[in-house]
């Protein structure tokens, strides 16, 4: 009895320690086969099939042209799907240098990829602060007007056409500016 009590406590405290999951992954890529569906979906997304990962994205701020840090993500390729997790934009840009902008200057996010994500969002935090919604219209926002280092996230979906509340694909692209 004292041994299956002991064996009982073992087992309960390795599956608190290590989870349910059969994978350990330590911010680690984990990649999962898609299942064949049992019948062929009406629309699958139009990508290329050697993006293995989200494409890149950049930020254009006058003619300067600067790129973003993927973060965390979904991505659906060739059979297979893949879900990273990372650190927030600050501490994973708490080793970049911040892209240097005037007070107000436009700050235009670019992507070149088809299809074009079609659901966006862009959060600005500090440091110490909390996060803010950034209006975006037509890819592009203004930088702050106080002088300051700022980080960003921006969120992008690509929404599956025909099935409401379904993504075909997901990124965050993480950036820091400094208001001079």
């Amino acid at each position: 009895m004292k041994r299956s009590v002991m064996l009982l406590v073992l087992i309960l405290a390795y599956m608190s320690l290590f989870g349910c999951s059969s994978t350990l992954t330590n911010g680690k890529d984990v990649v999962v086969e898609k299942q064949s569906p049992s019948r062929k979906p009406e629309s699958e997304p139009v990508r290329k099939p050697d993006l293995k990962k989200p494409p890149e994205a950049d930020i254009l701020i006058g003619e300067g042209v600067y790129p973003t840090k993927l973060g965390t993500y979904c991505w659906t390729s060739t059979n297979q799907s893949i879900c990273v997790d990372t650190v927030g934009p600050v501490e994973l840009l708490k080793d970049e240098v911040p892209v240097s902008v005037q007070p107000g200057e436009v700050v235009k996010l670019v992507m070149n990829v088809e299809p074009k994500p079609n659901k966006y969002h862009v959060t600005q935090m500090t440091a110490e602060g909390t996060p803010k919604e950034v209006s975006v219209i037509e890819n592009s926002f203004r930088a702050p007007t106080d002088k300051g280092t700022y980080y960003y996230a921006y969120g992008v979906w690509w929404m599956d056409e025909h099935k409401e509340n379904q993504s075909n694909g997901d990124a965050f692209y993480c950036f820091v500016l400094k208001v001079i």
